[in-house]
Formats: C-alpha cells, sequence, structure tokens
C-alpha cells in the first residue's frame, strides 16, 4: 500500500521549536540543590553551620592556651587581644572552651541523627513493610519505650556509669529514634502500594532488598529534612542536661556547661555567657532554616 504524499505537510518553525528542550534534564538531586540555593535562608543557615563546625575544628590551634589549663592570676579577666573571648573563673580560656563545647555539642547532635538515621530508618521500614501482626508488636514496643521519660533514664544512666558523653549517647539510643521510627512507619506505608514495589515483588526481590533499595531512596527527602531538626532537638537536650549538672565531665566543657557556668556569674562577670550564648543560638538557628529550605527543595509540588 502507496502513502499519499498528499497527507504530509512541512512543519513550520513554529512547530519544530515546540519540540525543542526548553530546559536542561536534571535529576532529583541537583533540581533540589538548585532550588536551595536560592533560598536566602537556607543558604545562610548552611553557611553559618559549615562556618562554625570549621571554627570548632581549628578554633583552638589559634590560640596558645588549652582549654582545661588554670591559672588564678588571669581568672574572668574579660575579652582582650590574649584572650578573645575572656577567662572564666579558673584562669582558663574561654576561647578554647567555647569552640570545645561546640565540637562536643556538635558530636553529640550528629552522633544522635546518625543512631535516628540507622536505628529509626530501618526499624519504621520493617515495621510498615511487613504489617500485619509484625506491626502491632513493633508498634507496642515502640509505645512502651515512647513512654519512659528522657530525663529519667539519664538520671538513671548516669548513676550507673556516671556523667559524660557516651551516657548522653546511650540515653538518647534508648528512646530518640522513636520519631524518626513512626515517620518513616508512616512515609513507607504510602509507598508500598505503589507499582514499582509490586513489579520488584514479581522479579523475586526480598524485603529487605525492597526496603532499602526502593523505599528508604523514595523517603530520603523527608528523611533528610527530620534529621535537620533532630541534631538540634538533640544539642539542646545534651545542654539542658550539661546546664543542670548531669552533662559533660569537667574539664570537659560543653555549650550547655559554659552556659551553665556563665548564668552563675551574668551579673559580675557577662561576658562568660556571651559567647556560647551567641554560638548556641546560632547552631539553632541556622538547623532550622536549613531544615526549612530543604523541606521547600525536597518538595515535588514546589518545582517550577
Amino acid at each position: 500500500m502507496r502513502v499519499s504524499k498528499e497527507l504530509f505537510q512541512p512543519a513550520s518553525r513554529e512547530q519544530i521549536g515546540r519540540d525543542a528542550i526548553v530546559r536542561p534534564s536534571l535529576t532529583y538531586w541537583k533540581d533540589a540543590w538548585r532550588r536551595l540555593k536560592k533560598n536566602k535562608l537556607a543558604m545562610f543557615g548552611l553557611i553559618t553551620l559549615c562556618t562554625l563546625a570549621l571554627l570548632s575544628i581549628f578554633g583552638p590551634i589559634f590560640s596558645k592556651f588549652d582549654y582545661a589549663t588554670q591559672n588564678y592570676d588571669i581568672k574572668n579577666l574579660g575579652p582582650s587581644a590574649e584572650h578573645w573571648f575572656g577567662t572564666d573563673d579558673f584562669g582558663r580560656d574561654l576561647w578554647v572552651r567555647v569552640w570545645w563545647g561546640t565540637r562536643i555539642s556538635l558530636a553529640i547532635g550528629l552522633t544522635a541523627a546518625l543512631l535516628d538515621l540507622v536505628f529509626g530508618v530501618i526499624y519504621g521500614g520493617v515495621s510498615a513493610y511487613y504489617g500485619g501482626r509484625v506491626d502491632d508488636i513493633m508498634q507496642r514496643i515502640i509505645e512502651i519505650v515512647y513512654s519512659i521519660p528522657f530525663l529519667l533514664i539519664s538520671i538513671l544512666l548516669i548513676i550507673v556509669l556516671g556523667p559524660g558523653f557516651k551516657t548522653i549517647i546511650i540515653a538518647y539510643a534508648i528512646t530518640g529514634w522513636v520519631p524518626m521510627a513512626r515517620l518513616v512507619r508512616g512515609q513507607v506505608l504510602q509507598l508500598k502500594e505503589q507499582e514499582y514495589v509490586l513489579a520488584a515483588r514479581t522479579l523475586g526481590a526480598g524485603g529487605a532488598r525492597i526496603i532499602l533499595k526502593h523505599l528508604v531512596p523514595n523517603a530520603l527527602g523527608l528523611i533528610i529534612v527530620q534529621i535537620t531538626f533532630i541534631v538540634p532537638s538533640a544539642i539542646f537536650v545534651e545542654s539542658f542536661l550539661s546546664f543542670i549538672g548531669l552533662g559533660i565531665r569537667v574539664p570537659l566543657a560543653s555549650l550547655g556547661s559554659l552556659l551553665s557556668d556563665g548564668a552563675n556569674s551574668i551579673r559580675m562577670y557577662p561576658h562568660r555567657v556571651v559567647s556560647p550564648t551567641i554560638i548556641f543560638s546560632l547552631i539553632l538557628m541556622s538547623f532550622n532554616l536549613l531544615g526549612d529550605g530543604l523541606r521547600d527543595a525536597l518538595d515535588p509540588k514546589m518545582r517550577k
């Protein structure tokens, strides 16, 4: 059968232009990064966090003093060219102690986020994917764990193990992963009914592979946003414990212990509370700004 030439017409330039690619092809993560860069507040938070992290690592190098060396001849000095943040009531340099405290507080927050990322994501994913009796049992365990007050666990562990970095991490590991597990469970309950999950089952993929290779990556945007709120929450909890004397052991310091020491002498030596307060506030604000920006950047509905 011959096709008549009359059935065909040459395309105009306008019709040819309609098929042109208007915008470059971007992956999901490249597009999210592009939108995040346009959010000035989120970028301010990211740059501030990077700056504080670098200062917590390299800041003590710029001082000749140690965080634990005591010198009563120079105690409670105000900020000067030699002691940029002043000294405390033991004559220790506050510049070094503040950045050491920032390092410890950030380490606790990031460790708590890592625990949530491992235990919370896996627990919530397994509970939602298998469902039924498995989900019922795992959710009852979560309810029992969540009903135990974190402060009570911390006090009991401090009595047994003593105050310190390890005790705070263990206390947070017992109950801190529960909100992440509930969040991941709710997300996986929606995703496991999608067609690509059925296709993976048809091809013989096991439950562990489907959870780790298909369900968790598709919920990763929500998980990342939640982590940006978990880190400042863990830092705040550690600061509260250190503020009431149940946190980091001396001579080490955290932002909470520095705030506690400065609050006791705020009327006589206000310089001791100014620098840790500013840094603590910047950390919390920056994580919240970054979390809000990531929530908008990772939301496909916000794509233009």
